[in-house]
């Protein structure tokens, strides 16, 4: 995590997503007029004038509100509050001073933290006058009237934040980082997976289906290596998506799974596998991802000594041709089997990123390729003479031979089928490619 950070908190629908977007310079989070977007604490990195930094965007703060996350959230930016350099409050012009405003500037005078007013939404002379009024709150080094929607003010507020940075930070903390995705449909227990693993209250936990929005990133260390893990929203068919938020969510998490090294793939054990479920891990697939699937809820199930079994041929038969992903049967309420999960995910990673020697590659495989070789064509032999790895993100390899066009599919799925049971890429696609020698 980068040492430079700034916190944006205030009230709901002020603004602060957007002015999150514009730090960072790109839509990460959720935009909408709807107050309460925003749940979770989100973060983003930016740069400002040779000085790198990292974003938290927070849910807005409310007090004495019917809203069931109401505590929740409040606790999530107080986290940010403490994690943070610089804590910029947002505020807007167009509604004007507001009691939650005077609510937040109290909890705000607990802190020493350097605190800047942001005035949002003053995109003309009349709203900056109106600005005046915020210094009724007695908070913050200074207002700086901006328009996070334009970008205008946003860099005389940032020339002003920087100064408070003690080193230039770093570019992207995350770089070159192996990044894990949870995924799953909604209520599965993704968020309480990920609070767990880290041991905190990272993620808010409702029995509420989408409660989870952004795709929320979190560092993780375990076994002397370090992981970033990335908790979504619940993946639902299309036609059941029916609100932008919801819209906006799917496609978060979808980015999630495009961005990931490895997917952890939760499925509910009282419901079993089900379309969507398939949907996932054949997306996975096709994005050439690492897989792992956990079963959650398993202490709900009741076992004799074949269910394991019955549920794991029932997985592998509806998720068919992929047969090299591995399952784990876990429990969140438990603790049953979680580092086992993460363990297994990392495994995963390793086979993802493992290099093969060309010389081990065609020791092991040619013998192979000569005890059954590719059938004849039409009355040609296909003669394969040697194997090599490519330098690609994802495991791919070259078969150089006389005639590539006449390989046929059963005999790639042969060869696949003996890199596996020699080389370990449990959890990962392998690609074959034939080229002519």
């Amino acid at each position: 995590m980068s040492t430079n950070i700034i916190a944006i908190v205030g009230r709901p629908n002020v603004g602060k997503s957007t002015l999150f977007n514009r730090l960072i310079g790109q839509r990460k989070a959720i935009m909408d007029n709807v107050s309460g977007v925003t749940r979770d604490r989100s973060y983003g990195h930016g740069d400002w004038c040779g000085k790198y930094f990292t974003v938290i965007d927070t849910g807005g703060y409310v007090h004495g509100s019917d809203d069931i996350f109401e505590a929740e959230i409040n606790r999530q930016v107080e986290l940010a509050m403490n994690e943070a350099d610089v804590i910029l409050f947002m505020v807007d012009v167009d509604a004007g001073l507001t009691s939650l405003d005077e609510e937040f500037a109290n909890v705000l005078r607990r802190t020493d933290k350097p605190i800047y007013v942001v005035a949002n939404k003053a995109d003309t002379n009349a709203r900056m006058h109106q600005m005046g009024e915020f210094y009724a709150l007695g908070v913050g080094i200074d207002i700086f009237p901006i328009s996070s929607q334009s970008g205008s003010g946003t860099g005389e507020l940032l020339d002003e934040v920087v100064k408070h940075f003690k080193d230039e930070g770093v570019e992207d903390p995350d770089a070159g980082i192996p990044k894990i995705a949870v995924l799953g449909r909604p209520n599965v227990g993704k968020s309480s997976f990920v609070n767990l693993l880290l041991g905190q209250e990272r993620n808010i936990v409702t029995d509420i289906a989408g409660t989870t929005r952004d795709a929320i990133h979190a560092r993780y260390n375990a076994f002397g290596k370090e992981f970033i893990i990335v908790d979504t929203a619940g993946l639902r068919r299309k036609s059941k998506v029916s609100e932008d938020i919801e819209f906006y969510s799917v496609l978060r998490s979808v980015r999630a799974l495009e961005e990931a090294d490895v997917c952890i793939v939760i499925l509910d054990a009282t419901r079993g596998i089900e379309a969507q479920d398939v949907n996932i891990i054949a997306l996975a697939e096709k994005n050439r991802k690492g897989i792992v699937i956990l079963v959650n809820k398993w202490d709900l199930v009741e076992k004799d000594t074949h269910t394991t079994k019955k549920f794991e041929d029932e997985i592998y038969s509806r998720i068919a041709p992929i047969s090299y992903v591995p399952i784990i049967f876990t429990s969140v309420v438990t603790k049953q089997r979680i580092h086992k999960a993460i363990e297994v995910a990392m495994d995963v990673y390793e086979n993802k990123t493992r290099k093969i020697p060309t010389s081990k590659l065609n020791d092991l495989l040619l013998p192979d390729i000569e005890r059954y070789p590719p059938p004849a064509i039409k009355g040609k032999f296909i003669k394969i003479k040697y194997i090599t790895q490519l330098p690609t993100h994802n495991p791919t390899f070259a078969f150089f031979c006389n005639l590539p066009q006449y390989v046929k599919e059963p005999y790639m799925r042969y060869l696949e089928n003996r890199m596996r049971e020699h080389f370990d890429f449990t959890g990962v696609p392998i690609r074959l490619l034939f080229k002519k020698k």
